[in-house]
């Protein structure tokens, strides 16, 4: 055990944890090919087999589940004792590992990357877009980024975004040719584009009739699990679309699209914060993105206030 490399037992725990050999190479940076030759020569120094492996799965067998079980605190251990270096540095440094849903990496995440990464150049984030709620403790991740209703109460959340709206759209072209909704229910007799989440749900068409909030079950041709597609489809006068507000604005600002049924819109609801779990340390790397993240909405929050009101015209 000696000559055990530390190397090779955090290889071991990955590919165990992720149960693929792919998917461990996708989190260490490395080749399957590599992953697979240390984990055999961490078996042949040890004299047990840690793993039992197929064409379809790979998992832990007696002996590796439970060196598993005792590894994992060590490593947490090590990681923790590694991070508390960082209090001593100018500049936090680390690999973050976020998960986030595709409107927080387009409208929070992109804009301010590149500022992110020059104020603090010896952070690296590994960011995984995906609809999924994911499971951040269990996938390793140091945090996510989700709507506030969605996020589990034993996690610590910090907000990174205004209350959101969802809004109807159509293209002036599709409604020449099919005409206008004027109220939720004429939306039976439309093609309405929906959108489908990793789950398999849909996300909901609601609205606020006679003062109630009401979900609408809608038809069309076209589902879509991908809103540059859902958007496409609908500048290409395929049907009616219901999205995020962020998504449309500059598209109705310019006449590309026609907003819909805003009479019936449902208020704002609740926006996106960044989780993480309570009961871990928190990585100075994590803590500068939260910073960070939370003097950016601010600045922008100042940025809408002193912008000038539109005047109206008579």
């Amino acid at each position: 055990m000696r000559g055990t490399q530390f190397a090779e037992l955090s290889t071991f725990v990955a590919v165990a944890e992720e149960a693929s050999f792919t998917k461990a190479a996708k989190r260490l940076g490395l080749s399957a090919a590599t992953l697979s030759q240390t984990v055999r020569s961490l078996e042949e120094q040890l004299g047990v087999r840690l793993l039992n492996r197929t064409t379809r799965s790979v998992a832990p067998t007696e002996a590796g589940a439970r060196m598993l079980s005792q590894l994992r605190p060590l490593l947490d251990d090590f990681d923790a004792a590694l991070e508390s270096i960082n209090a001593f540095r100018d500049k936090p440094t680390g690999h973050l590992r976020l998960t986030v849903p595709p409107p927080v990496a387009k409208f929070v995440l992109a804009p301010v990357l590149a500022r992110f990464l020059a104020q603090y150049p010896e952070i690296t984030i590994d960011i995984s877009v995906d609809t999924r709620l994911m499971d951040i403790v269990a996938g390793r991740y140091d945090a996510g980024i989700r709507r506030g209703e969605s996020i589990a109460r034993d996690m610590i959340a910090v907000r990174v975004t205004d209350d959101v709206r969802y809004c109807v759209a159509a293209s002036p072209d599709y409604l020449a040719r099919r005409g206008r909704p004027l109220k939720p229910a004429d939306l039976h007799a439309h093609n309405c584009i929906r959108f489908r989440l990793a789950a398999g749900d849909f996300i909901p068409w609601e609205f606020v009739v006679d003062g109630k909030t009401v979900e609408l079950e809608v038809g069309g041709s076209i589902v879509v699990n991908d809103t540059d597609l859902l958007l496409s489809a609908a500048l290409e006068g395929i049907g009616v679309t219901h999205i995020l507000e962020e998504y449309v604005q500059p598209l109705i600002a310019d006449g590309s699209l026609v907003s819909l049924l805003s009479d019936y819109a449902k208020p704002p609801t609740e926006g996106f914060f960044l989780y993480y779990p309570s009961r871990r340390q928190t990585p100075a790397a994590l803590r500068a993105l939260i910073e960070f993240l939370r003097k950016e909405r601010q600045a922008n929050a100042k940025a809408q206030e002193s912008r000038p009101q539109g005047k109206s015209t008579p």
